[in-house]
């Protein structure tokens, strides 16, 4: 619809675009940038925060900044173009993992304090394509051909975003550390008729907390529709979301290249390289059956040694470089990958801090690997960040859509250091345990030996 908000995201790992395309993915937020983002054609814009990597504080100010310079930028576009009050024509989401981890409820608080006041503000973490659905107001993974509440599963156990419920109402209650208790949340069920779940729509006030089922993608574009309507009539929502719900919301068409044919727009004809930043149980299996072919050759950093500040990351990365160089010239496709052991920290900030190292790592490996390779897999969401922001130096890029479900694809530009090079963003809780393999013979058939093309 012409009149439809533009809808923009704020995500907290560079993933969140996991089920849309052919939008652009902003990695800075200064005025001039997120004017180019919001003028730019596509329904769909992504701020890519990377708050997830961050300390609670430094999320807080992240989220504030990028608020405020959003505040300009409309007010910038409301005034050249003479349109109507700037926040009305923009719907906010907050982006963020479908298994619940997150600075939740801070970024949202954030985001009232500087955007608001909103009407409502909804909890819809259902992620379809990875398998995480809600149903009766309790989160779930599909395992196999079981359903599991979220809080059962790795993901509750997380080091930094643990929590103990997959009961959404009770989340938010454990959350908001009871500012906002169970019995204070809205739940919108699927199968409410549409006249009823817009009457209350649009009687939500006061920042009301809400939560949203969702089976299927059409339980989300039904809320979508609902929600774009009462916001037409003047209601103001925030969104705390994963991916699926953007889907509803853009409702775009089928994407320009079909997965199974993204391999044609591989440019090169050097292999590609892995990069596995991700720890999480599922990483590790894909890895595994990735490490197994024949043509692949994996390179472990061992982070260990890293945990000592001392210790020279110059000397690793130049090791790891020697090594992909010769896997390359052996037709090999190198796979980089942190160690799998778990490793203790004082505190939570120390983890952080050290996970920040490791990233700057992939990421100074990145930036110094042969300009002409194939193509890139990061996996991990805050490595991925990190790997588009610094190893690649993005200030923007365009998405592709999606090679397998939930992994994106974006491409550089033709004048950049590693020219119209593919580039995945495979999240790390993300695909089943042959997916890595998958990715790679879609994207690996075109290359060719690297001794039968110039060094160009």
């Amino acid at each position: 619809m012409a009149d439809s908000p533009k809808i923009v995201v704020l995500d907290d790992d560079p993933t969140g675009s996991q089920t849309v395309h052919s939008c652009l993915l902003l990695l800075q937020w200064d005025v001039e940038t997120l004017c180019q983002g919001l003028l730019d054609a596509s329904p769909l814009l992504f701020i890519l925060t990377n708050t997830r990597a961050r300390s609670a504080e430094e999320a807080a100010q992240v989220t504030r900044e990028v608020c405020r310079n959003l505040k300009m930028a409309m007010a910038q576009i409301q005034s050249a173009t003479d349109s109507k009050d700037c926040l009305t024509r923009y719907l906010i989401v907050s982006r963020s993992d479908s298994t619940l981890r997150g600075h939740y409820p801070l970024e949202t608080d954030v985001i009232t304090e500087e955007l608001g006041p909103f009407d409502a503000q909804f909890l819809v973490p259902a992620f379809l394509e990875g398998g995480r659905i809600t149903q009766n107001g309790i989160h779930y993974i599909q395992t196999q051909d079981q359903l599991v509440p979220v809080h059962e599963t790795e993901f509750a156990q997380d080091p930094v975003f643990g929590y103990c419920h997959s009961f959404l109402a009770d989340y938010i209650a454990e959350k908001t550390e009871g500012r906002v208790s169970a019995s204070q949340v809205s739940y919108f069920p699927t199968n409410e008729p549409e006249a009823t779940s817009l009457e209350r729509l649009m009687g939500l006030q006061d920042n009301q907390y809400a939560v949203v089922d969702a089976a299927v993608q059409a339980d989300l574009d039904r809320f979508a529709q609902r929600t774009l309507l009462a916001s037409a009539q003047g209601k103001r929502f925030l969104f705390r979301s994963a991916a699926s719900l953007l889907t509803a919301f853009g409702n775009l068409p089928p994407q320009p290249i079909p997965a199974e044919t993204m391999g044609q727009t591989v440019q090169s004809a050097y292999p590609g390289v892995f990069i596995v930043g991700s720890y999480v149980q599922r990483t590790t299996t894909q890895l595994t059956a990735l490490l197994a072919l024949p043509q692949v050759a994996g390179i472990e950093i061992n982070l260990t040694p890293l945990q000592n500040s001392e210790v020279d990351s110059n000397l690793i990365k130049a090791q790891v470089l020697e090594k992909v160089d010769a896997m390359l010239h052996r037709h090999n496709t190198p796979v980089i990958y942190t160690s799998r052991q778990p490793l203790d920290f004082s505190d939570l900030l120390e983890r952080l801090r050290f996970s920040v190292r490791v990233t700057s790592l992939l990421a100074d490996i990145v930036q110094q690997l042969p300009t002409h390779l194939g193509y890139l897999v990061s996996k991990g969401g805050m490595t991925s960040n990190v790997i588009l922001a610094r190893g690649l130096n993005l200030s923007s890029v365009r998405l592709l859509g999606q090679v397998l479900p939930g992994c994106c694809v974006v491409q550089t530009a033709p004048n950049h250091d590693f020219p119209q090079m593919l580039v995945v963003l495979f999240p790390g809780n993300v695909g089943q345990s042959e997916d890595l393999v998958k990715v790679y013979h879609r994207l690996s058939r075109q290359s060719a030996p690297v001794d039968q093309i110039g060094e160009g």
